[in-house]
């Protein structure tokens, strides 16, 4: 995801003060271990959790919590037509896991 680059600080300041009702939804549908880092040089935001399943991750997007939560931020981040976030998934090319014994 993106946020705008005069609106780092506004971006930070809602997620210290997270809704609880957001927050009760995001563990109802699996999530945990929740984190979302700013790379201020070029306003990219990356997001990491650990959740269930795929499935209970969609279903987040359609509470109205989370649309809530979106038409908040909207002014400080790009959005896409629907409301949600512009975001772009990213493909797993590495993990330590899965190299673990392997002689070179």
């Amino acid at each position: 995801m993106r946020v705008n680059s005069d609106s780092h600080a506004e971006y930070k300041c809602p997620h210290d003060l997270i809704w609880k009702d957001l927050v009760e939804t995001l563990k109802k549908n699996g999530v945990s271990n929740y984190s979302i880092y700013l790379n201020k040089n070029r306003d990219v935001l990356f997001g990491y959790a650990e959740i269930v399943s795929e499935a209970q991750w969609d279903r987040i997007a359609t509470t109205a919590i989370c649309r809530k939560w979106w038409h908040y931020m909207k002014d400080i981040m790009p959005i896409n037509s629907d409301g949600n976030p512009v975001s772009e998934s990213l493909q797993e090319v590495f993990h330590l896991e899965w190299n673990l014994g392997l002689d070179s």
